[in-house]
């Protein structure tokens, strides 16, 4: 029966792998937005918060003289760049891309939510702070993309309805 200091480690492990993945999946998607400088700001405020998010993860990690799990990280960036992949040959990547977006930032919402009650489980007050953190930046990014969905996907019915125009990203 693992401790609790062991399912901790595993879910930090677990979020780092997630924070690798979101870089991958919006670097993916930033790089390949061309007609929607809204969204490929905001995505590229993201990444940077992302990249914090994993030094942050790391961080807690390494107090508990523990590193995180490269397979876990692999394989999390591989699940991201065949998601790009996919995402590339729909005709409407760009709405599918920022409802994706939403959708896993609530997974990564669902995430810090339960780290934060194992980090008050083992008294980590660090890392509770930390991921509370995390947590509201994770908030506040589904929170813009809810909000500017409807944007989106209208700038791209316009787009796709005007002739020699590309709407897709």
């Amino acid at each position: 029966m693992a401790d609790l200091h062991e399912n901790y480690l595993d879910w930090l492990r677990d979020a780092h792998a997630m924070e690798e993945q979101a870089e991958t999946m919006l670097k993916k998607m930033a790089g390949r937005l061309e007609h929607y400088p809204v969204l490929e700001t905001r995505i590229k405020q993201h990444i940077d918060e992302t990249r914090e998010q994993q030094r942050l993860v790391e961080s807690i990690i390494k107090r508990y003289d523990s590193s995180s799990s490269t397979f876990k990280d692999v394989t999390a960036k591989m699940a991201a760049i065949g998601q790009a992949m996919g995402g590339m040959l729909a005709s409407d990547e760009v709405v599918k891309g920022a409802i994706s977006g939403y959708v896993f930032e609530n997974l990564e919402i669902a995430s810090y939510t339960s780290l934060i009650a194992a980090a008050k489980a083992v008294g980590d007050t660090d890392g509770e702070r930390i991921l509370t953190q995390i947590l509201a930046q994770e908030k506040a990014m589904a929170s813009w993309l809810l909000e500017h969905l409807p944007e989106v996907t209208q700038q791209f019915m316009m787009r796709s309805k005007a002739p020699h125009t590309e709407a897709r990203k």
